[in-house]
Order: structure tokens, then sequence, then C-alpha cells
């Protein structure tokens, strides 16, 4: 059952995505991830290049735990989650899962920092894009 601050984002499995037995690649569940999210940013109108350009802020990967747990094949049609299970000043831990009809394919816990372009250091995330992650934070 989906929660409602769960974002859900489809994705196909390609013939590119797979080794040579037509199993994803082990390191294509990562793409997927980041595609999801990158989409749940969008779905909050939050665009990456904008923030970059505008405010010399990125959101940089310092932290992924992964659980590879049933694989998925080619043509199968995934279903990749975004929830936001923890919010800090300058970083947010987000939750995802791939499930393919229902089966967990994969489960993650990502952890992202809004790093300043110009010293790259971590900075805090500007108060209208962390209203935008609280209201989506799950309980």
């Amino acid at each position: 059952m989906q929660n409602k601050n769960e974002f859900l984002w489809p994705i196909r499995v390609y013939y590119e995505d797979t080794d040579c037995g037509g199993v994803v690649y082990h390191a294509n569940y990562i793409r997927f991830l980041e595609q999801a999210r990158t989409e749940w940013l969008r779905s909050l109108n939050i665009i990456q290049s904008q923030l970059a350009d505008d405010f010399n802020l990125v959101f940089a990967i310092t932290k992924i735990n992964i659980d590879f747990i049933s694989p998925a094949k080619l043509d199968d049609y995934l279903n990749v989650s975004v929830a936001v299970q923890q919010l800090k000043k300058a970083s947010i831990i987000c939750v995802q899962e791939i499930n393919n009809k229902g089966v967990c394919c994969c489960r993650a816990t990502v952890k992202v920092a809004c790093i300043d372009t110009i010293c790259f250091r971590p900075t805090a995330i500007p108060a209208e894009i962390y209203e935008c992650f609280k209201s989506c934070k799950i309980n």
C-alpha cells in the first residue's frame, strides 16, 4: 500500500539495463533510484539545473545503502518509490524501493546533502525547498 507522501516513478527495463543473462545489472538499480529522485524533485517544481544556476546549489549523494532482494529482468515494468525519512538543515534521507508487480527487487536508504557549488561544502537547504521536503516526510 502506497503512503500518501510516497512518490512513485515507473521504469521499463530495457536490454541496455541488463547483463548477459537478461537480469538488471546491479549498478543500474542506482540509476533507477536517481531517476526517480530527479522526477520526484520535478514533481515538487524543484529543477536541479535552475537550483545550480540561480543559487549555486546542488544535491549530492553522501551515503547509499542498498539491499538487493529479487532480480528484475528484461521488459519488466518497475515502480520506483521515493519517501523522505529524515530531514535536517543541510541534508535529507530518502527511503526508496524498486518493485516489480508488488515484489520488492531492491530497497535503499539514500542520504543527500545540499552543497554550495562555489566552496563545495554542505549548506542549508533553502527554506522554500525545506518546506516542500517537510510536507513529504513520512511519519
